[in-house]
Protein backbone atom coordinates (compact mmCIF):
# COMPACT_ATOMS: atom_id res chain seq x y z
CA UNK A 1 0.00 0.00 0.00
CA UNK A 2 1.26 3.47 -0.84
CA UNK A 3 1.74 5.54 2.31
CA UNK A 4 0.79 9.20 2.03
CA UNK A 5 2.23 10.57 5.27
CA UNK A 6 5.69 9.10 5.76
CA UNK A 7 7.89 11.36 7.85
CA UNK A 8 5.07 13.63 9.02
CA UNK A 9 4.01 14.30 12.60
CA UNK A 10 0.30 14.60 13.33
CA UNK A 11 -1.67 15.57 16.42
CA UNK A 12 -5.26 14.30 16.72
CA UNK A 13 -7.37 15.61 19.59
CA UNK A 14 -10.20 13.60 21.08
CA UNK A 15 -8.56 10.50 19.62
CA UNK A 16 -9.49 8.03 22.35
CA UNK A 17 -12.83 6.94 20.90
CA UNK A 18 -14.91 6.97 17.76
CA UNK A 19 -14.13 9.40 14.97
CA UNK A 20 -10.88 10.72 16.47
CA UNK A 21 -9.66 7.22 17.14
CA UNK A 22 -10.34 6.32 13.51
CA UNK A 23 -8.35 9.35 12.36
CA UNK A 24 -5.38 8.42 14.55
CA UNK A 25 -5.32 4.83 13.28
CA UNK A 26 -5.62 5.94 9.64
CA UNK A 27 -2.88 8.57 9.86
CA UNK A 28 -0.56 6.06 11.52
CA UNK A 29 -1.34 3.50 8.81
CA UNK A 30 -0.11 6.01 6.25
CA UNK A 31 3.19 6.48 8.06
CA UNK A 32 2.61 9.52 10.26
CA UNK A 33 3.90 9.69 13.79
CA UNK A 34 0.67 10.31 15.68
CA UNK A 35 0.23 12.22 18.92
CA UNK A 36 -2.94 10.76 20.42
CA UNK A 37 -4.61 13.44 22.52
CA UNK A 38 -7.47 12.58 24.86
CA UNK A 39 -8.27 13.51 28.45
CA UNK A 40 -10.29 10.33 28.83
CA UNK A 41 -13.35 12.18 30.05
CA UNK A 42 -16.95 11.04 29.92
CA UNK A 43 -19.14 12.39 27.14
CA UNK A 44 -20.10 15.48 29.17
CA UNK A 45 -16.46 16.39 29.81
CA UNK A 46 -16.15 15.16 33.38
CA UNK A 47 -13.56 12.78 34.84
CA UNK A 48 -10.36 11.59 33.23
CA UNK A 49 -8.70 8.40 32.07
CA UNK A 50 -5.87 6.87 30.05
CA UNK A 51 -7.76 5.89 26.90
CA UNK A 52 -5.03 7.55 24.80
CA UNK A 53 -2.64 4.84 25.97
CA UNK A 54 -4.97 2.20 24.56
CA UNK A 55 -4.98 3.81 21.12
CA UNK A 56 -1.20 4.21 21.20
CA UNK A 57 -0.90 0.49 21.98
CA UNK A 58 -3.11 -0.42 19.00
CA UNK A 59 -1.00 1.72 16.68
CA UNK A 60 2.26 0.36 18.08
CA UNK A 61 1.08 -3.24 17.79
CA UNK A 62 0.29 -2.58 14.11
CA UNK A 63 3.83 -1.37 13.50
CA UNK A 64 3.14 2.36 13.69
CA UNK A 65 4.52 5.11 15.90
CA UNK A 66 2.39 7.01 18.39
CA UNK A 67 2.60 8.86 21.67
CA UNK A 68 -0.12 9.72 24.19
CA UNK A 69 -1.04 13.27 25.16
CA UNK A 70 -3.41 14.23 27.96
CA UNK A 71 -3.63 17.96 27.36
CA UNK A 72 -6.83 19.86 28.06
CA UNK A 73 -7.32 21.57 24.70
CA UNK A 74 -9.24 24.43 26.31
CA UNK A 75 -6.31 25.37 28.58
CA UNK A 76 -4.14 27.97 26.83
CA UNK A 77 -0.93 27.30 28.76
CA UNK A 78 -1.34 23.53 28.52
CA UNK A 79 -1.82 23.71 24.74
CA UNK A 80 1.31 25.83 24.29
CA UNK A 81 3.30 23.43 26.46
CA UNK A 82 2.00 20.42 24.56
CA UNK A 83 2.96 21.86 21.17
CA UNK A 84 6.36 22.83 22.55
CA UNK A 85 6.92 19.27 23.77
CA UNK A 86 6.03 17.90 20.35
CA UNK A 87 8.55 20.21 18.70
CA UNK A 88 11.21 19.34 21.27
CA UNK A 89 10.71 15.61 20.71
CA UNK A 90 10.06 15.47 16.98
CA UNK A 91 11.34 18.79 15.66
CA UNK A 92 8.11 19.42 13.76
CA UNK A 93 4.32 19.27 13.80
CA UNK A 94 2.86 19.02 10.32
CA UNK A 95 -0.78 18.10 10.83
CA UNK A 96 -3.35 19.10 13.46
CA UNK A 97 -6.74 17.38 13.49
CA UNK A 98 -9.05 19.20 15.89
CA UNK A 99 -11.65 16.62 16.82
CA UNK A 100 -12.06 16.88 20.61
CA UNK A 101 -15.59 17.56 21.77
CA UNK A 102 -18.19 17.04 24.46
CA UNK A 103 -21.98 17.34 24.55
CA UNK A 104 -24.36 18.70 27.17
CA UNK A 105 -27.69 18.47 25.42
CA UNK A 106 -30.78 20.25 26.71
CA UNK A 107 -33.49 22.40 25.21
CA UNK A 108 -32.48 26.03 25.58
CA UNK A 109 -34.95 26.68 28.41
CA UNK A 110 -33.24 23.96 30.45
CA UNK A 111 -29.64 24.65 29.43
CA UNK A 112 -27.35 26.42 31.87
CA UNK A 113 -24.73 28.95 30.85
CA UNK A 114 -22.15 26.46 32.15
CA UNK A 115 -23.46 23.85 29.69
CA UNK A 116 -23.03 26.38 26.89
CA UNK A 117 -19.61 27.62 27.97
CA UNK A 118 -18.07 24.18 28.46
CA UNK A 119 -19.14 22.91 25.05
CA UNK A 120 -17.84 26.07 23.38
CA UNK A 121 -14.60 25.81 25.38
CA UNK A 122 -13.72 22.35 24.11
CA UNK A 123 -14.95 22.61 20.52
CA UNK A 124 -14.25 26.22 19.56
CA UNK A 125 -11.65 27.48 22.03
CA UNK A 126 -9.77 24.18 21.81
CA UNK A 127 -9.68 24.26 18.01
CA UNK A 128 -8.66 27.92 18.03
CA UNK A 129 -5.90 27.49 20.62
CA UNK A 130 -4.24 24.61 18.81
CA UNK A 131 -4.60 26.29 15.45
CA UNK A 132 -2.99 29.46 16.81
CA UNK A 133 -0.15 27.53 18.46
CA UNK A 134 0.88 25.80 15.24
CA UNK A 135 0.14 28.79 13.00
CA UNK A 136 2.59 30.91 14.98
CA UNK A 137 5.32 28.31 14.62
CA UNK A 138 4.63 27.73 10.93
CA UNK A 139 4.76 31.47 10.27
CA UNK A 140 8.12 31.73 12.02
CA UNK A 141 9.40 28.78 9.98
CA UNK A 142 8.19 30.39 6.76
CA UNK A 143 9.98 33.63 7.62
CA UNK A 144 13.19 31.86 8.60
CA UNK A 145 13.18 29.68 5.50
CA UNK A 146 11.94 32.45 3.21
CA UNK A 147 9.42 30.07 1.71
CA UNK A 148 6.24 28.06 2.28
CA UNK A 149 5.89 25.49 5.05
CA UNK A 150 4.11 22.14 5.21
CA UNK A 151 1.07 22.65 7.41
CA UNK A 152 -2.37 21.06 7.54
CA UNK A 153 -5.21 21.93 9.93
CA UNK A 154 -8.32 19.76 9.69
CA UNK A 155 -11.23 20.80 11.89
CA UNK A 156 -14.46 18.98 12.66
CA UNK A 157 -18.05 20.08 12.15
CA UNK A 158 -21.27 18.05 12.14
CA UNK A 159 -24.78 17.96 10.78
CA UNK A 160 -25.93 19.82 13.88
CA UNK A 161 -23.62 22.69 13.01
CA UNK A 162 -24.69 22.71 9.38
CA UNK A 163 -28.45 22.25 9.80
CA UNK A 164 -29.24 22.62 13.52
CA UNK A 165 -30.55 20.01 15.97
CA UNK A 166 -33.11 20.24 18.75
CA UNK A 167 -31.54 20.34 22.20
CA UNK A 168 -28.12 21.37 20.93
CA UNK A 169 -27.97 25.16 20.81
CA UNK A 170 -24.51 24.95 22.38
CA UNK A 171 -23.15 22.13 20.22
CA UNK A 172 -24.71 23.44 17.00
CA UNK A 173 -23.34 26.92 17.64
CA UNK A 174 -19.88 25.48 18.30
CA UNK A 175 -19.85 23.36 15.15
CA UNK A 176 -21.04 26.28 13.03
CA UNK A 177 -18.34 28.50 14.54
CA UNK A 178 -15.69 25.96 13.58
CA UNK A 179 -16.62 26.34 9.90
CA UNK A 180 -16.14 30.12 10.12
CA UNK A 181 -12.88 29.65 12.02
CA UNK A 182 -11.56 27.31 9.34
CA UNK A 183 -12.52 29.45 6.39
CA UNK A 184 -10.72 32.41 7.95
CA UNK A 185 -7.71 30.26 8.81
CA UNK A 186 -7.48 29.19 5.17
CA UNK A 187 -7.16 32.86 4.16
CA UNK A 188 -4.59 33.68 6.82
CA UNK A 189 -2.45 30.57 6.27
CA UNK A 190 -2.38 30.82 2.49
CA UNK A 191 0.62 33.17 2.42
CA UNK A 192 2.80 30.64 4.26
CA UNK A 193 1.66 27.58 2.28
CA UNK A 194 -0.45 25.91 4.98
CA UNK A 195 -4.06 24.77 4.53
CA UNK A 196 -7.17 24.52 6.69
CA UNK A 197 -10.22 22.40 5.89
CA UNK A 198 -13.30 20.99 7.60
CA UNK A 199 -14.45 17.39 7.79
CA UNK A 200 -18.05 16.53 8.67
CA UNK A 201 -17.98 12.81 9.50
CA UNK A 202 -20.57 10.46 10.90
CA UNK A 203 -21.08 7.04 12.40
CA UNK A 204 -22.18 5.29 15.55
CA UNK A 205 -20.15 7.10 18.19
CA UNK A 206 -20.49 7.72 21.91
CA UNK A 207 -22.31 10.95 21.03
CA UNK A 208 -24.83 9.33 18.72
CA UNK A 209 -25.29 6.44 21.16
CA UNK A 210 -26.34 8.91 23.86
CA UNK A 211 -29.53 9.74 21.94
CA UNK A 212 -32.72 7.98 23.12
CA UNK A 213 -33.17 4.65 21.36
CA UNK A 214 -29.86 4.90 19.48
CA UNK A 215 -27.70 1.89 18.64
CA UNK A 216 -24.48 1.36 20.61
CA UNK A 217 -21.23 2.96 19.51
CA UNK A 218 -18.73 1.28 17.20
CA UNK A 219 -15.01 1.64 17.83
CA UNK A 220 -13.04 1.90 14.56
CA UNK A 221 -10.77 -1.04 15.42
CA UNK A 222 -13.71 -3.43 15.86
CA UNK A 223 -13.84 -4.27 12.13
CA UNK A 224 -11.19 -5.44 9.74
CA UNK A 225 -10.56 -3.27 6.70
CA UNK A 226 -12.21 -5.84 4.45
CA UNK A 227 -15.52 -5.30 6.28
CA UNK A 228 -17.75 -2.37 5.39
CA UNK A 229 -20.18 -1.05 7.96
CA UNK A 230 -21.89 2.18 6.86
CA UNK A 231 -22.06 3.29 10.50
CA UNK A 232 -18.35 2.79 11.20
CA UNK A 233 -17.13 6.20 12.49
CA UNK A 234 -13.77 5.75 10.77
CA UNK A 235 -15.19 5.84 7.23
CA UNK A 236 -14.28 9.52 6.95
CA UNK A 237 -10.74 8.97 8.21
CA UNK A 238 -9.22 8.26 4.75
CA UNK A 239 -10.47 11.71 3.74
CA UNK A 240 -8.59 13.20 6.69
CA UNK A 241 -5.45 11.28 5.69
CA UNK A 242 -5.73 12.62 2.15
CA UNK A 243 -6.33 16.21 3.30
CA UNK A 244 -3.25 15.85 5.49
CA UNK A 245 -1.12 14.60 2.60
CA UNK A 246 1.02 16.40 0.01
CA UNK A 247 -1.62 15.52 -2.60
CA UNK A 248 -4.05 18.01 -1.02
CA UNK A 249 -1.75 21.02 -0.90
CA UNK A 250 -4.07 22.90 -3.28
CA UNK A 251 -7.19 22.31 -1.15
CA UNK A 252 -8.05 24.84 1.55
CA UNK A 253 -11.15 26.44 3.05
CA UNK A 254 -13.35 23.51 2.05
CA UNK A 255 -16.06 21.65 3.96
CA UNK A 256 -16.28 17.95 3.12
CA UNK A 257 -19.07 15.73 4.45
CA UNK A 258 -18.15 12.05 4.64
CA UNK A 259 -21.10 9.84 5.56
CA UNK A 260 -20.92 6.11 4.92
CA UNK A 261 -19.95 5.55 1.31
CA UNK A 262 -20.83 9.13 0.27
CA UNK A 263 -18.63 12.22 -0.08
CA UNK A 264 -20.11 15.69 -0.48
CA UNK A 265 -18.50 19.09 -0.94
CA UNK A 266 -20.55 21.66 0.97
CA UNK A 267 -20.75 25.39 0.32
CA UNK A 268 -21.78 28.10 2.74
CA UNK A 269 -24.43 30.77 2.71
CA UNK A 270 -25.33 32.01 -0.74
CA UNK A 271 -28.32 33.94 -2.14
CA UNK A 272 -31.25 31.82 -3.23
CA UNK A 273 -33.70 34.69 -3.79
CA UNK A 274 -33.38 38.44 -4.12
CA UNK A 275 -35.43 41.61 -4.39
CA UNK A 276 -34.49 45.22 -5.14
CA UNK A 277 -36.01 48.42 -3.78
CA UNK A 278 -35.03 50.42 -6.87
CA UNK A 279 -32.70 52.73 -4.94
CA UNK A 280 -35.19 53.82 -2.28
CA UNK A 281 -35.49 53.04 1.43
CA UNK A 282 -37.39 49.86 2.33
CA UNK A 283 -40.89 50.45 3.71
CA UNK A 284 -41.58 47.97 6.52
CA UNK A 285 -45.30 48.13 5.78
CA UNK A 286 -44.71 46.79 2.26
CA UNK A 287 -42.15 44.14 3.10
CA UNK A 288 -44.75 41.46 3.85
CA UNK A 289 -45.84 41.11 0.23
CA UNK A 290 -42.25 41.43 -1.06
CA UNK A 291 -41.05 38.62 1.19
CA UNK A 292 -44.11 36.53 0.33
CA UNK A 293 -43.70 36.72 -3.41
CA UNK A 294 -40.09 37.64 -4.26
CA UNK A 295 -38.17 36.06 -1.37
CA UNK A 296 -40.15 33.11 0.03
CA UNK A 297 -42.36 32.59 -2.99
CA UNK A 298 -45.13 31.19 -0.82
CA UNK A 299 -48.07 33.59 -1.00
CA UNK A 300 -50.05 35.71 -3.42
CA UNK A 301 -49.14 39.40 -3.06
CA UNK A 302 -52.79 40.27 -2.69
CA UNK A 303 -53.31 38.13 0.44
CA UNK A 304 -52.96 39.68 3.85
CA UNK A 305 -50.21 37.98 5.82
CA UNK A 306 -51.54 36.61 9.06
CA UNK A 307 -55.07 37.16 7.88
Amino acid sequence: MSRLLDGLVALVTGAGHGIGRGHALELAKHGATVIVNDLGTTLDGTGSGKIADEVVAIITNRGGTAFPDFTDVGDENAVEQSVSRIYERHGRLDVVVNNAGIVRDKAIWNMSSEDFDLVMRVHVRGSWLLSRAVARRWRTEAKNNAGPVYGRIINTTSGAGLHGNFGQTNYSAAKSAIVGLTQTLSLELASIGATANVISPGGRTRMSASMPGAAPAIEPDEHGEDQFDPKDPSLGSPVVAWLASPQAGHVSGQVVRAMGENLQLLKGWHPVAAASNGGTRWDANKLGSIFATEIFGTRNAGLRLGG
